[in-house]
């Protein structure tokens, strides 16, 4: 019989090493493949080790467990079967709706053997049922695409929309009208605001910036860009089928993330 093995990605270090002797103690059949004390290295130990199992802590340093999720996503083998996640949260009762709701695995903080031991039956279940490991990655793609503007707004609470940034231009300070952004782009520390005349920087993430943005008009696509949809000229797909954008006023195309390629279904 094949090893089960699990990676767990949490950053305190405490935490860590009791989710480690619960899991031992409930279900010492279990491997730990290894332990990552962030986002970024949560990602390159599941590409290495390619666990059956990952339990993610959503706020990390580097990356948050969902951004984890979403690069897995989108970077794992097709010939491996994708991992079950485990979202590890402190999140409040309104947040744990969101994760209920999509039916999507969560243990709460701090941990205890009752909740590991009903996560653990329903992990055992999920990887004796050889049918319902190929759609693994679709129902996670599919559940990213709902919590993570769910999150999003739970998190980062914003009092009132954008409609001016404030944006850095060499040695000056450029004030941009939001409807002249065609689209944002994560860097390493900051933001690239991109019109159609100008690149310029701001410093902040995609998740601080999206709930002060109205997501009518500005769709998330991929874990590095947001666009604005008022923008869009059209959408195509490659001969690999994947999705990109044109948008007005730029001849860059952007990629569009499986977790997101819901949005451009009736395109």
């Amino acid at each position: 019989m094949q090893k089960i093995r699990a990676l767990i990605a949490e950053d305190e270090e405490i935490l860590s090493l009791t989710l480690v002797k619960t899991l031992e103690k409930l279900w010492p059949e279990l491997e730990i493949a290894g332990v990552a004390a962030n986002g970024v290295e949560a990602v390159n130990e599941a590409l290495k080790t390619f666990p059956d199992v990952i339990f993610l802590d959503i706020k990390m340093p580097g990356k948050t467990g969902l951004e984890v999720a979403e690069e897995l996503a989108e970077e794992w083998p097709s010939e491996k079967p994708f991992p079950l996640i485990v979202f590890v949260t402190a999140y409040d009762e309104f947040a744990i709706e969101a994760f209920e709701h999509q039916a999507t695995d969560y243990v709460l903080k701090p941990i205890s053997d009752v909740r590991i031991a009903k996560t653990i039956q329903r992990l055992q279940a999920k990887l004796e049922d050889k049918q319902e490991r190929p759609s693994e990655l679709e129902r996670m793609i599919a559940q990213l695409g709902k919590l993570n503007p769910a999150l999003a707004g739970l998190s980062n609470p914003a009092t009132e929309r954008l409609t001016m940034i404030r944006a850095a231009v060499g040695n000056q300070i450029r004030m941009i009208p939001i409807a002249d952004v065609l689209y944002f782009e994560a860097t390493d520390k900051y933001i690239n605001v991109v019109t159609a005349d100008q690149a310029s920087l701001i410093r902040m993430s995609l998740r601080e910036l999206l709930p002060q943005l109205d997501q009518q008009l500005f769709w998330q696509i991929h874990r590095s860009y947001i666009v604005n949809t008022q923008h869009l000229q059209y959408a195509s797909r490659d001969e690999a089928g994947k999705l990109s954008l044109q948008l007005k006023g730029s001849t860059q195309k952007l990629q569009v993330s499986r977790v997101y390629a819901h949005l451009f279904k009736q395109m």
